[in-house]
């Protein structure tokens, strides 16, 4: 397991490459749970996820021979646009690996910035092709199974814990796990009287899943927020969040879109569902913890188009 020092050393590394995203108290959100609320706005990211700084913490690591190589990581959409982007910044020729169910700005992101995308047919393709390519002499950036990975998205938790005020519970959306083992490593340093949550969509429940099984195991994948379908979690993720998460919470495709809604009306911030389902799941949480609750919500991307968002909407019967 990584520990506070990666974190700082991964802070130290990619400063001048990422944006220290603003963490901000929300009046309107406050006002709609009826407790304090806080949220952490790595949707003003660069690239529009928090994916941009493990991304940039494992480019920077590499070697000058594993640059060469070319990179080539497998994503859902954010962190293959972050590895896109980054890699076109530092010379690097990326290669980024996709289901075809990726949402269409994903994958002419990361074209644009010059990245060879490939598409699969589903996610577990999509791994299966990236390994092939990893064997074939790619350098890996793998999305969430790396220490320097989860380390530079610690950061996250890093600024979180310097500048979210007094909270009790902090809400993450969990994918392949990669964000909330590094946000919880950090607050269980600097912060370890603060709770961590962890939040899946229904049909994208890798880590939920995993902590019942006692470890990582496949998963149907069904979710339409293709950001959190990972089709297993790793090794190194379950551990992290059986040791320091709270527990993972799992909220329906219909709740995460609803969600966004509340999220723009509300907190005037434009989500992706993957940080949308943290308001349903901060019901239940207040449901467990009592009015007394301090909640702090890493809104981790907004990579979605207002096509998408309202199509969603308007098939789930919200508009």
């Amino acid at each position: 397991m990584i520990g506070i020092t990666d974190i700082e050393a991964a802070a130290a590394r990619i400063a001048g490459h990422v944006v220290r995203t603003p963490t901000v108290p929300s009046p309107g959100l406050t006002a709609r749970f009826g407790v304090p609320v806080t949220a952490k706005l790595e949707l003003l990211q660069r690239t529009g996820s928090f994916k941009a700084r493990g991304a940039t913490a494992k480019l920077l690591s590499l070697s000058e021979a594993e640059r060469a190589a070319g990179v080539v990581a497998v994503s859902g959409g954010n962190h293959g646009i972050a590895l896109a982007v980054t890699a076109a910044a530092l010379d690097v020729k990326a290669t980024v690996v996709m289901p075809r169910t990726a949402p269409a700005r994903s994958l002419a992101l990361a074209e644009e910035a010059g990245a060879s995308v490939r598409l699969t047919d589903d996610m577990d393709s999509a791994f299966q092709l990236v390994t092939r390519l990893r064997d074939e002499g790619l350098t890996l950036v793998h999305p969430f199974d790396d220490p320097v990975v989860i380390a530079g998205q610690g950061t996250v938790g890093l600024e979180l814990a310097e500048d979210a005020g007094d909270v009790t519970d902090v809400l993450v959306s969990i994918g392949g796990g990669g964000l909330i083992a590094g946000v919880a490593t950090a607050l269980h340093a600097l912060r370890p009287g603060v709770r961590v949550w962890g939040v899946e969509t229904g049909g994208a429940e890798a880590m939920s899943g995993a902590l019942k099984a006692g470890g990582p195991v496949p998963v149907p994948l069904s979710s339409l927020v293709t950001t959190l379908s990972a089709p297993s979690v790793s090794r190194l993720t379950y551990e992290h969040v059986d040791a320091l998460v709270e527990e993972v919470l799992v909220v329906p495709d219909r709740d995460a879109v609803q969600g966004c809604l509340e999220l723009a009306e509300h907190a005037k911030v434009w989500a992706e569902p993957a940080a949308g389902c943290l308001l349903p799941a901060a019901r239940q949480v207040l449901a467990r913890v009592g009015d007394g609750a301090r909640l702090g919500l890493v809104v981790c991307g907004g990579n979605t188009t207002p096509r998408e968002l309202t199509g969603w909407a308007a098939d789930f019967g919200l508009l």
